[in-house]
């Protein structure tokens, strides 16, 4: 018999209000939204009187003492994850995580031993896996259309979507990096999920910080996040890599909150022997290039638009602990990103590639 699942959300922030919270009360069949937590009392207070939410805290720790709680959803900042995800995990919790798993491989593999060892489910949000353009390209490519992929690119250009410029976002102790933890996440982890999640074994990057001066902000994304005036601005705002598999597949890519571009876009593109693909966020058409009767041929779906995905990344997280579902993340390739985001950080410094 299905299990209605008590969560409580950590983190009320712009994310858990735009990302999260209307999937849990769409999903009311499955979830029960017992608290939610801020460190801002102000601000986990309106949340939980916006949304209906019974209880709300200013410690995370007093949410993992609740009786009852079946699991929580983190939306911290980048730094918090690992922190909060152990503790709950070691609590006998559930956990669901915002991207990126955590800000460093070795707090990565802090919650996947914790998991583990506590026999418990620890999903961390790859909404670019269930937008409907991956979703119908996975199973074209499943099917045997698509042949052998052997090369990728991937990439989330912003022309001008500095993100709380100055808070959070911009400070490495804090976040990790800027676009290449921040967007890169997003973009490397579908289309790696498309090519078959192959296993890196080498990185190349480089990263450059060229607009931290600079307070032009056309896009609506420089609204995210908060901003604070004369604050901290160590991270990149321009990241590119390569990165090759242990199948001989590459993928190259490119991540920016602020460059000279035309505009901006999010896309994938794929190169396979049988057929190759690309979306881009510009149009939110998915491509496929093929052959057929002797003559090239371009496929375009008729999908719905890109979406966000968290709707089924979060019914996921619920089928699985109801045992109806497989995990469509596993630890393992949570900590395979932190690798390579970590990687291509460590050869932007040295100039060189390094080996995983």
């Amino acid at each position: 018999m299905k299990k209605k699942i008590k969560i409580a959300l950590i983190g009320c922030g712009g994310i858990a209000r735009g990302g999260h919270i209307h999937h849990y009360q769409t999903l009311a069949e499955d979830f029960e939204m017992v608290a939610v937590c801020d460190i801002i009392e102000e601000k986990a207070a309106a949340f939980a009187k916006d949304f209906g939410v019974p209880a709300y805290y200013v410690d995370y720790r007093d949410v993992l003492n609740l009786e009852g709680l079946d699991a929580v959803d983190i939306c911290t900042p980048n730094y918090l994850h690992s922190i909060i995800a152990v503790d709950a995990l070691n609590h006998g919790l559930h956990v669901l995580c915002e991207k990126p798993d955590a800000v460093s491989v070795a707090e990565a593999e802090k919650m996947k031993q914790a998991a583990e060892k506590n026999g418990r489910l620890l999903m961390v949000i790859r909404n670019n896996r269930f937008i409907p353009q991956t979703q119908y390209l996975k199973q074209y490519i499943e099917d045997g259309n698509f042949g052998r992929i052997y090369a990728a690119r991937c990439g989330w250009q912003r022309r001008r979507g500095i993100p709380g410029k100055g808070g959070w976002f911009t400070t490495k102790a804090q976040s990790g990096g800027g676009p290449l933890i921040d967007l890169g996440v997003h973009m490397i982890d579908a289309t790696m999920w498309l090519m078959g999640n192959p296993r890196p074994v080498a990185v190349s990057g480089s990263t450059y910080c060229e607009f931290a001066n600079n307070d032009v902000a056309e896009s609506v994304d420089s609204a995210f996040g908060e901003k604070k005036a004369g604050g901290t601005f160590d991270v990149e705002d321009l990241a590119m890599g390569y990165i090759r598999f242990d199948n001989g597949a590459c993928l190259q890519l490119e991540f920016s909150w602020a460059s000279n571009v035309q505009q901006d876009d999010k896309f994938f593109e794929l190169r396979g022997t049988k057929a190759g693909a690309s979306f881009h966020s510009t149009d939110n058409k998915l491509k496929i290039f093929t052959e057929q009767y002797g003559k090239t041929m371009d496929l375009i779906p008729n999908l719905p638009g890109a979406g966000n995905g968290h709707f089924g990344n979060i019914k996921n997280f619920a089928d699985v602990i109801n045992g109806v579902a497989e995990p469509v993340y596993r630890p393992e390739q949570g900590l395979n990103m932190i690798r390579i985001l970590e990687a291509i950080y460590e050869s932007a410094r040295t100039g060189r590639e390094v080996v995983l």
